[in-house]
């Protein structure tokens, strides 16, 4: 019969006392029983391999929890290598060291956490800066997808700190280049508004053709910025830059047109309707921003505006050409040029009957003439100013020659100090007339040498009317002179007379009140001709030396005026 061993003493473990207890206590109930040797040894046989089963299975299943642990530790181990290297951390920080495996994985869990959670976070950093590169891209791109349904592909082996930064490098230069077409966009819209302003075009139809976010202004933000778009923005600035260009061209040549039929016919002021479109003609294209200046009506309008002129030029043209001729022979009036004004006005006359000329073209003519005669005005003007300015020079030295021969200048008489200050400037007026003849005759002769034609003033050459008054005013220098040697003579026979038979001083009148204008015999008559320009200007030289042989000395003493001391001392 086989026996369990007897507990021992020396076992101390719970377990094994419960064991010895529960045995002894199956001897006793087997005794009692009466059970045999073989039944005993089959029973505790039975008990000893069910003990066996159980710690073979007890075993094998620690076994198993530790291959578990090692192979949980390995995982840890992978998934911490791949996390560390993913995310570009330092390994060594993550080192479990050695131990127990429980001690070990312990160790590892809160630094796996750590790096699931750093991965977690890093992993949306890259989502969202992925997903706003790919919206951005589907912007520019100009793709019809939404782009709400951009959805990126992140590469989980490389979630470097680094490799973000070079993502959000990007996305900042996606970003650049978005607000820069978004600049473009809205400049380019502004320049669309501006021409379709100008011209009247519908601004929102214009860029709804272009695309349609760019015709809803709530959503600035959501226009498309595409390659496509820009370049169709361009293309719609560059036809209506084109177009508006086309349009101010046409409106100023009828601008043109309008003002050339307004001055043709006169019109006044108040009639010349369209001025809107008259002040576009010096305008450039830049310049031109006034709403609707440029729209189509307008141009239709002025369309029908010169149409309805041209209409009426043809049955005003007779009118203006005679017009145009008035004028042409007014020009010539004013600088005292020669014109034939029937016979211009008969060929005229006989051009229009005939109908063999075309009336545009022979107002054009005219108005040729009457720019050549406006130049050769021009060219005149110095030498006729210097000649009025030596008429009036001729004038006042006549009026200073008959203010002269008057006894009673000097007189108390009202008036009496302005002619002083008259005479005064005349004669300040009249020492200059020398220099101003002398500064004429050469402006004359230049003239004439440059344009290889005489100079005429009123049908006369002016150089043969400057070369006669030069001779008639040598001719009364020298009456002048003459007249003073006669004075002399005369008071020396004065004073001849009064030394053999004495003075007649009770019979003389006091200086200066003589009643008689011209009570002197010999007082020059040539002075009434100083004026070049007047009907004694063309008498001859004989006729003055004829008027000089009849004067004689006089008899009778003479009181001499203060001015004719003057001259006589002269």
């Amino acid at each position: 019969m086989t026996t369990m061993p007897p507990p021992s003493s020396t076992t101390v473990s719970p377990s094994c006392t419960t064991c010895a207890s529960l045995l002894h206590e199956l001897q006793i109930i087997w005794d009692e029983i009466g059970e045999n040797d073989g039944e005993r040894d089959k029973i505790l046989l039975q008990l000893e391999q069910e003990c066996l089963d159980i710690y073979r299975r007890k075993v094998k299943n620690t076994r198993k929890y530790k291959a578990d642990l090692h192979q949980l530790l390995a995982d840890a181990k992978a998934e911490i290598a791949n996390l560390v290297s993913a995310l570009g951390e330092n390994a060594s920080l993550f080192s479990p060291g050695k131990g127990p495996l429980k001690q070990q994985i312990s160790a590892v869990n809160p630094v796996l956490d750590e790096l699931r959670l750093k991965k977690q976070e890093r992993m949306k950093g890259f989502y969202e800066t992925e997903s706003q590169i790919a919206r951005i891209c589907i912007e520019i791109a100009g793709n019809d997808r939404s782009i709400d349904s951009a959805d990126p592909e992140i590469d989980e082996r490389d979630l470097t700190v680094k490799r973000l930064g070079e993502l959000k490098s990007h996305l900042k230069e996606l970003q650049n280049e978005k607000s820069l077409r978004l600049q473009k966009v809205n400049s380019s819209i502004k320049t669309i508004h501006e021409l379709s302003v100008v011209m009247s075009i519908d601004f929102f139809k214009t860029v709804n053709d272009v695309h349609p976010s760019l015709s809803d202004p709530s959503k600035a933000q959501s226009k498309s910025i595409s390659n496509d778009t820009l370049a169709r923005l361009t293309g719609t600035i560059h036809s209506l830059q084109q177009e508006k260009q086309q349009r101010l061209e046409k409106l100023q040549g009828l601008g043109r047109k309008l003002i050339e039929l307004w001055d043709l016919m006169d019109t006044p002021a108040d009639e010349r309707r369209l001025d809107h479109v008259t002040t576009l003609i010096s305008a450039s294209v830049d310049n031109v921003s006034r709403l609707g200046c440029l729209a189509a009506d307008v141009i239709e309008q002025t369309e029908v505006e010169a149409e309805r002129l041209n209409v009426l030029k043809a049955s005003k043209m007779k009118e203006l050409v005679f017009k145009r001729q008035n004028e042409l022979e007014e020009i010539y009036r004013g600088v005292h040029m020669d014109v034939d004004s029937d016979a211009a006005r008969q060929i005229l006359i006989s051009l229009i009957e005939s109908g063999n000329v075309d009336m545009s073209d022979l107002l054009g003519s005219m108005d040729d003439q009457i720019t050549k005669a406006k130049e050769q005005a021009l060219s005149r003007k110095d030498i006729l100013d210097r000649v009025e300015k030596w008429k009036f020079a001729s004038e006042e030295e006549q009026w200073l020659d008959e203010y002269e021969k008057d006894d009673n200048r000097y007189s108390a008489g009202r008036g009496a100090h302005k002619s002083l200050k008259r005479a005064e400037k005349a004669r300040a007026l009249v020492s200059k007339i020398p220099s101003m003849v002398e500064s004429l005759n050469s402006k004359v002769k230049a003239w004439e040498l440059e344009r290889k034609i005489p100079f005429l003033y009123d049908k006369t050459p002016l150089l043969h009317t400057l070369e006669e008054y030069a001779v008639l005013r040598r001719e009364r220098d020298e009456e002048k002179r003459r007249s003073r040697e006669q004075k002399r003579l005369q008071e020396q026979f004065i004073a001849e007379q009064e030394a053999l038979y004495g003075s007649r001083s009770a019979n003389k009148k006091p200086l200066g009140l003589s009643t008689s204008a011209n009570t002197m015999v010999g007082t020059p008559t040539a002075r009434r001709g100083a004026n070049p320009f007047s009907h004694h200007a063309n008498s001859t030289g004989k006729q003055r030396r004829e008027s000089r042989a009849h004067n004689v000395t006089p008899v009778n003493y003479v009181a001499l005026s203060k001015e004719d001391s003057v001259s006589r001392g002269c």
